[in-house]
Parts: structure tokens; C-alpha cells; sequence
């Protein structure tokens, strides 16, 4: 069966709060972190990885997802408190910004030619 995560990403200022669910959490942090995130992450520039949780299987990950994305606010930011309390990115030392742009500009010539 395979992995899954549920993680949550904020911006900056910790104003916004965004709960998604991947199979390849390293490289789904990468796209958000290069601006290829869905256009809500895009929007809102949230790139900053608050909290993850690995699941058994991708149904249970999605079904975690939408169980989190039910709660209240004041829920969600406790559990991300409980795990990373001084609200820290996570994966901020998993890329170098060289390895970030790299994957921007990859990304940005695979989509040129289709606009």
C-alpha cells in the first residue's frame, strides 16, 4: 500500500492556512516552494511547511485530509502548535535556493508552450 501525507502549509505571517494531501511530500514541498502549488497556494504565496503526518495508504491520507479541512481553525493551528510550537518551516532546509530556482525554471520551460 501506498505512503500518503497530509500536510499544512501558511505563509510568512502565519495568516492563511492550507491543508493538502500527496504521495511525494519532498517534491510537492518543492513545487510550493518554486510557486507551482495549486493557484490558492499561488495566490496566497503559501510555501511555508507548518505540519506533515505520514499515512498507511493514500485513501486513509485523503480521508485524513478531509477530516482536517472539516476542523475549526482553532483546531487545526492546536495541533500544528503541539507539534511545532515555535511555527518553524519544516522543510526549510530540505532545498538550497539553487535547487528551488533549478525547479522553477524547469517547470516554467515544460509549461511555456502550452499558453
Amino acid at each position: 500500500m501506498k505512503t500518503g501525507y497530509v500536510y499544512i502549509l501558511s505563509n510568512s505571517k502565519r495568516e492563511v492556512l492550507y491543508i493538502g494531501v500527496t504521495g511525494n511530500l519532498e517534491r510537492r514541498i518543492l513545487r510550493h516552494k518554486s510557486g507551482f502549488g495549486s493557484e490558492f497556494t499561488q495566490k496566497y504565496k503559501l510555501n511555508t511547511l507548518l505540519y506533515y503526518e505520514q499515512i498507511h495508504g493514500m485513501k486513509n491520507a485523503i480521508s485524513r485530509e478531509k477530516q482536517l479541512k472539516n476542523w475549526h481553525r482553532d483546531w487545526k493551528w492546536n495541533l500544528i502548535s503541539n507539534e511545532n510550537p515555535e511555527l518553524l518551516d519544516l522543510a526549510e532546509d530540505w532545498f538550497t535556493l539553487d535547487e528551488i530556482h533549478e525547479f522553477k525554471l524547469m517547470m516554467e520551460n515544460k509549461f511555456a508552450g502550452r499558453f
